[in-house]
C-alpha cells in the first residue's frame, strides 16, 4: 500500500485534469475549498498518458488523509480546546488560532474549524468518486471490485462521523449537497456504508503485507461499534464491539509504552489508522510530529498540544505511571531512545504519542496516526454493558485494560459509579489520541468541565463547531448552529 502511496501523491495534481471534470454547481462551489460535485470521464490510456486502475483511485482516498491539516488544525479542535491540552509554543505565538481555541474563544472564521470542514468533505467526495469509477471499471476480478468498494465506504462512513460529531445536521453530499441532514440521517448514512463495508471487507489477516494498513472488516466493525455508542443504542454498540473482540484478529500490546512507536504500527492492537509513514515526495502525514515537538533549546518541534497539568494530575492520581510516562515527555526527560530533551525547553510537557524517533523537525512525517485500537473497543464494550445494567459483565473488559498497566481491577457494580470509573478511563487510556473533546460532548460533561477550567463554555453554543464563515458565504441560505 505505501509503494501505492507513493504514487498517487504525485498523481493527484494530474488527476484531476486527466480524469476528472469538475461541475461548479451554484455557489456552494464558489470556491475549491468545499465540496465538489464530479463527473467521472474515463479516458483511454492513449488520452490519459497512463491506464489508471481503479486501485489508484481507492489509495488516492487514503492518501487525502496525510494533509497538514491533520498535524495542526485537527490539534486544536480535538485536543487543545479539551482539558487534556494546552495550547503550547510560545505564548506569542498563536498558532493561527489554537489560542483561542484554547480559550473557547473560536468563531466561525477560525482557520481550523474551517480547515476540517474542507478536509472531510474534500476526502468524502474523493471516496465517492472512487466507488462511483470502481463500479464500472472494466476489466476488474470482481472480488477486488467489493472489496475497494467496502474500502472507500468505511473510508467515508470515517469522515461522515467525525463531520456530524463536530457539526451536527451536515449535508449529504452524496444525497442533497446544500443542505443540511438531520443528525439521525447522517448517522443511518454512516451506518449504512458501514454495513455494507463489512460485508464486503477481508479480515486483516487476509490482507498481504504491502496492503495492511487498509480498511478491515474489524476496521468497520470497530467505527461502527463507536457510532453505536454515540447515538447511544447501547446494546448495538455491546454487540459489534464484541463481533471485534471474539474475531481473534486483535489484542493488547503487552507493553503499553509502544503502543504508538513506529515498532506497533498496524499491530495485533491496531485496528484502524493513518498510514504516514513516508518521504520526499510521498510525504507521510505532513509535520504531525514536528508541530508538537520539543520547541527550544535543542528542540526539534514546533511544542504545540501541550498535555495539560489537568492530564497529568489525573494520571497521578490514578498511580497511573505506565500511561503517563507513555503519554507525557517531559522538559529534561532521556526517551526510549537516548534521545535528551533540554530542560530549558519552553514547554515542561510534551505528547509522547506524536514522537518520532527519526523525526527531528522535517516537514515531511513518518508518524502513523492510531484511529482506532483494540484498547477502545474493550471500553466500548465496557461502556455499553453498564449502560445495559450489566454491570458486572462491563469489568471484564475494563479491567483488562487496567491489567495491561498494572492497575487494580475495578470492582464496583453501582451503574453510576461504575459509569465514572470508565469514563476515566477512556481518559486515561486514550489521552492525546483526539477523542477527549468529543467524549466530553456526548457525556454531558463539557460545560462543568470547562467552567471548572475557567473556560467560558456556553450551554446552547459550544456543544457544536459553528459552520465555517466562508461557508455560509458561499450557501447563505445554510442555517448556523445556535449560538453562534
Amino acid at each position: 500500500m505505501k509503494a501505492l502511496l507513493k504514487k498517487i501523491n504525485t498523481m493527484i495534481a494530474e488527476i484531476r485534469t486527466l480524469i476528472l471534470a469538475v461541475l461548479i454547481v451554484s455557489t456552494f462551489f464558489g470556491c475549491d475549498d468545499f465540496v465538489e460535485e464530479v463527473d467521472v470521464v474515463t479516458p483511454t490510456a492513449e488520452e490519459s498518458g497512463e491506464d489508471f486502475q481503479p486501485i489508484q483511485f481507492v489509495t488516492g482516498v487514503y492518501g487525502r488523509h496525510t494533509d497538514f491539516a491533520y498535524a495542526f488544525s485537527y490539534l486544536g479542535i480535538t485536543e487543545i480546546i479539551s482539558d487534556n491540552s494546552d495550547k503550547g509554543s510560545a505564548p506569542t505565538d498563536t498558532g493561527a488560532d489554537k489560542d483561542q481555541l484554547d480559550g473557547l474563544t473560536h468563531t466561525p472564521s477560525s482557520v481550523s474549524i474551517r480547515a476540517m470542514w474542507t478536509q472531510w468533505y474534500k476526502a468524502i467526495g474523493r471516496a465517492s468518486l472512487a466507488i462511483e469509477f470502481t463500479e464500472t471499471f472494466e476489466p476488474i476480478d470482481e472480488s477486488l471490485r467489493t472489496r475497494l468498494i467496502g474500502e472507500c465506504k468505511f473510508l467515508r462512513a470515517l469522515n461522515y462521523f467525525w463531520l456530524v460529531r463536530t457539526f451536527g445536521d451536515v449535508p449529504l453530499q452524496d444525497v442533497d449537497i446544500l443542505n443540511r441532514a438531520p443528525l439521525a440521517e447522517v448517522y443511518a448514512f454512516i451506518e449504512q456504508d458501514l454495513n455494507e463495508a463489512i460485508a464486503a471487507l477481508p479480515l486483516k489477516s487476509e490482507y498481504a503485507a504491502p496492503d495492511l494498513g487498509r480498511a478491515t472488516l474489524g476496521a468497520a466493525q470497530a467505527l461502527l461499534s463507536k457510532v453505536y455508542l454515540y447515538q447511544e443504542k447501547w446494546q448495538e454498540a455491546a454487540d459489534m464491539a464484541n463481533n471485534v473482540i471474539n474475531s481473534g484478529e486483535y489484542d493488547l500490546e503487552p507493553d503499553y509504552a509502544t503502543v504508538w512507536r513506529a515498532t506497533t504500527e498496524n499491530g495485533i492492537e491496531s485496528i484502524f489508522e493513518l498510514q504516514g509513514r513516508g518521504e520526499i515526495i510521498a510525504h507521510g502525514i505532513q509535520q504531525y510530529s514536528s508541530t508538537q515537538g520539543a520547541r527550544g533549546p535543542d528542540g526539534f518541534g514546533w511544542g504545540f498540544n501541550t498535555p495539560s497539568e489537568d492530564l497529568l494530575n489525573a494520571f497521578e492520581a490514578e498511580g497511573d505511571a505506565i500511561r503517563r510516562d507513555a503519554t507525557i515527555i517531559f522538559a529534561g526527560e532521556t526517551m526510549f531512545d537516548g534521545r535528551e530533551i533540554n530542560p530549558g525547553v519552553e514547554n515542561p510537557r510534551y505528547n509522547e504519542k506524536a514522537y518520532s524517533s527519526l523525526n527531528a523537525g522535517q516537514p515531511d512525517g513518518d508518524k502513523n496516526i492510531r484511529i482506532l485500537r483494540f484498547a477502545e473497543i474493550l471500553l466500548i464494550r465496557a461502556e455499553a454493558l453498564n449502560e445495559l445494567g450489566q454491570s458486572g459483565d462491563a469489568l471484564i473488559p475494563l479491567n483488562r485494560v487496567r491489567s495491561r498497566v498494572s492497575l487494580p481491577d475495578v470492582a464496583v457494580t453501582d451503574q453510576n459509579a461504575l459509569r465514572l470509573a470508565i469514563w476515566k478511563e477512556r481518559r486515561l487510556e486514550l489521552a492525546m489520541e483526539h477523542d477527549r473533546w468529543y467524549d466530553l460532548l456526548r457525556q454531558g460533561r463539557a460545560a462543568e468541565v470547562m467552567i471548572a477550567h475557567g473556560k467560558p463554555f456556553e450551554i446552547g453554543k459550544h456543544e457544536l463547531y459553528p459552520i465555517p464563515n466562508d461557508q455560509l458565504i458561499q450557501t447563505p441560505d445554510m442555517e448556523q448552529n445556535p449560538g453562534w
